[in-house]
């Protein structure tokens, strides 16, 4: 559903092995590449973090020369432009294809027509029921082609973006003057693929993100068949082999409806029985979980799904009866555990019941988010399918995320260790002794403080307020969202506030708090959360007790661009969430790259993340996972007891709405509703002592360069795990059973 690319050209040239070349010969002209490559739009096809792992995985099949491709959507409007007014998120259209799009290239001689609405009749052929589809809307669906460059090896890869496109307008109306019918046919077929995650707070934006799912998906499938048959044949027999060339992964539940899609062709349009096609799907459909949160967990009232896509919607039903028979047979009389793993129960489509069911491996994306997926989220699904679980931690592209966006540190470690690493990234342990060597730890000191100096121009020229350079910098950068905990630590820079008021002659290192990141524009509690950072911002910058010993900045418009601005400028990385919450995350690593210190619960990869660096060089805190999911299931906290026992607490919470703000007593209800009116489900108030206890030790350890010096290196060190070469290799071995195809032997420009 997302591929957040960010911009190509210094990427591509890095990957080509042209980036000095260019560089140099740009400078006889007097253009400065780095200028250059402003001039290029992030490219609006994603979000967040499952957006930006999906590009990750691109880049490192063509760089491991792997056979895998992308397929999504081209949507003409990102998520939104942010804007801050007076504190609050404002939202703008995201027009990145205003100017064109230089990379991609239309295919219209490949198009295919995906099928909406309308009814189905079925005629017996023979023995065989043919489904024959009447009536419904067509949608055309033309091809944008991406070139995926691996690095220095020769392999291109292909993103296939999908653009749902309509032929001219209905000159007939036009003519007869009826302007508004002329066009209505062309804005409603482009419509589906005008903007990425359609606010689905209201039935007509939950229709258009389900047309939007069929729509890539469909597409593709038609493509990829299409494809396989011109290559392999197009008899039965060359169709049964179609799993053994063809792997399809659905990443998250967005493309689940592959499953019911790939039936149907296999079905209607090739003449496949059910129990062929369903051999044939399931064996080349894997499917990757992201989440555990229930509310992320994708479902679609059964009415909605049935009139938009009548034929898929018989399918599932078909997958469903058939499914839950034998869940009978195994547990017969067990009707709620048959109602709970049922792909059709309580008037909804259960997308990840579905994905579970149609394919042939379900992995998590980090230990420890398997183990929950395995033991509490499905666990009736793992009983049942003991041998389709399995984990796949997540990677960042070492090659974007360290030596494109970070050429000085780049070029350090190179020095030291030599330029394996770029293809090897577990070479980059070879820095471990570099860790105690005083030399390179001070080079990479003053790497950090270019990368904060480019940062801090940055920031002066957005937002007006000028960053100390020499203040540690510490950063939290993601979705907004509630079990991410912007809001715990908004409450201990209220903390540190207060301290700083009742003891102005506090020793503290002076620091500044950088936040950014996007709340969805109907999430109202995410969006009181930006308000409450800015208002901070407000406060604690003007107060003259607090002597830029401690600042607050909301960058806004976060991006893979500006991302690739802060991360290597990033003293402490904030990965805060709930522990048993957070998939995986991929900013984590990406920081720990740079040579950034964690302050983390033991949430998603944040835990292999320790294992790997030692707690020498990770600051850990609060819940673990087993202790918050035992309160979710048996209860025993009680919000009023850190309330009324922590005197830090209690004022912090007090002043979100006692006027200490200046914003109003009702601006920032619904985060103290958050805290106490649901008995703090995200147990904010349970790991606030815990929370400042480690940013105090963050302080001390801040204050002997030599400890801290050694911790970042170490991080950069023990990075070397998560890469996605790694995390790819993983998935080519263990469930795609893809090898490297060698184009040609890797050679520099």
């Amino acid at each position: 559903m997302e591929f957040l690319l960010g911009r190509l050209l210094s990427n591509n040239l890095l990957n080509l092995g042209l980036k000095d070349i260019c560089e140099e010969g740009l400078k006889d002209f007097g253009i400065d590449l780095g200028e250059l490559e402003t001039v290029e739009p992030d490219a609006g096809l994603g979000n967040g973090g499952l957006g930006r792992l999906a590009a990750c995985f691109l880049d490192s099949l063509a760089s491991l020369q792997m056979p895998g491709h992308g397929c999504g959507i081209r949507y003409r409007h990102g998520l939104f432009e942010q804007k801050i007014v007076n504190g609050y998120q404002v939202e703008l259209p995201d027009n990145w294809l205003q100017d064109g799009y230089v990379w991609e290239v239309r295919k219209p001689e490949r198009a295919v027509i995906v099928k909406f609405g309308g009814n189905i009749r079925m005629e017996i052929k023979g023995k065989n029921p043919v489904f024959i589809h009447e009536n419904y809307e067509p949608v055309r669906a033309v091809p944008y082609d991406l070139p995926v460059v691996g690095y220095n090896c020769g392999t291109v890869n292909t993103l296939r973006l999908w653009s749902a496109e309509a032929d001219d307008f209905d000159f007939s109306s036009f003519s007869k003057g009826d302007y508004l019918k002329a066009v209505e046919h062309k804005y409603n077929v482009e419509n589906t693929t005008q903007v990425l995650y359609p606010e689905d707070s209201h039935l007509e934006g939950k229709i258009l993100r389900l047309k939007q799912q069929y729509f890539f998906v469909s597409a593709g499938l038609l493509s990829i068949v299409r494809r396989y048959k011109k290559t392999f044949g197009t008899t039965m027999e060359a169709l049964k082999k179609f799993h053994e060339r063809i792997a399809i992964h659905i990443n998250d539940t967005h493309p689940a409806l592959a499953i019911p899609e790939l039936m149907r062709i296999l079905m209607d349009e090739e003449g496949f029985g059910w129990e062929e096609a369903w051999d044939v799907t399931v064996k080349t459909i894997s499917y990757t979980n992201h989440t555990i949160l229930p509310e992320a967990l994708e479902k679609w009232p059964m009415d909605l799904f049935k009139g938009l896509l009548p034929r898929i919607y018989m399918i599932v039903e078909e997958i469903n009866e058939r499914f839950c028979k034998k869940l009978w047979e195994q547990y017969p009389g067990q009707w709620e555990r048959i109602r709970h793993m049922a792909i059709l129960s309580d008037n909804y489509v259960h997308m990840a019941h579905l994905s579970v069911v149609g394919s042939h491996s379900v992995n998590g994306v980090a230990k420890i988010h398997s183990e929950i997926l395995k033991k509490e989220v499905m666990s009736n699904f793992n009983q049942f399918y003991p041998h389709k679980f399995n984990n796949k931690t997540n990677g960042v592209t070492h090659r974007r995320w360290l030596a494109n966006c970070n050429p000085s540190l780049s070029a350090l470690i190179t020095e030291a260790i030599g330029p394996s690493w770029l293809t090897h990234p577990e070479d980059l342990t070879a820095l471990e002794p570099y860790a105690n060597d005083s030399s390179f730890q001070e080079k990479a000191a003053k790497i950090k403080r270019r990368n904060k100096e480019a940062l801090a121009n940055h920031i002066s020229d957005y937002t007006g307020v000028n960053l100390d350079v020499d203040s540690l910098l510490d950063v939290h950068v993601k979705r907004i969202h509630a079990y991410k905990r912007q809001v715990l630590n908004a409450l201990q820079i209220m903390d540190m506030y207060n301290r700083i008021r009742d003891n102005p002659n506090l020793d503290i290192v002076p620091r500044t708090f950088l936040f950014a990141g996007k709340a969805a524009p109907g999430y109202h509690l995410a969006k009181q959360t930006i308000k409450l950072v800015n208002t901070l911002a407000d406060i604690i910058n003007n107060d003259p007790i607090v002597k830029d010993r401690i600042k607050v900045v909301f960058v806004p418009n976060y991006s893979v661009s500006l991302a690739e601005l802060i991360i290597p400028a990033t003293n402490v990385s904030e990965q805060i969430s709930t522990a048993s919450k957070e998939a995986s995350g991929t900013g984590n690593m990406k920081f720990m790259m740079n040579g950034a210190v964690t302050i983390c619960t033991m949430d998603g990869a944040n835990v292999e993340m320790y294992e790997e660096v030692g707690e020498e060089n990770i600051i850990t805190f609060g819940l673990s996972a087993e202790q918050v999911i035992r309160y979710y299931t048996f209860g025993g906290y009680n919000v009023m007891d850190e309330y009324h026992g922590d005197q830090r607490i209690k004022t912090v919470v007090d002043q979100l709405v006692n006027g200490f703000l200046g914003t109003g007593y009702n601006e920032f209800s619904d985060i103290h509703h958050l805290l106490m009116g649901t008995n703090d489900e995200y147990f904010i108030l349970k790991d606030f002592s815990s929370y400042v206890d480690a940013q105090n030790r963050i302080n001390d350890f801040y204050k002997d360069q030599t400890i801290w010096r050694s911790m970042a290196v170490n991080n950069i060190a023990f990075s070397s795990r998560f890469s996605t070469d790694r995390t790819i290799s993983e998935y080519a071995i263990d469930i795609w059973k893809i090898k490297p195809l060698v184009v040609r032997s890797g050679r520099r420009f």
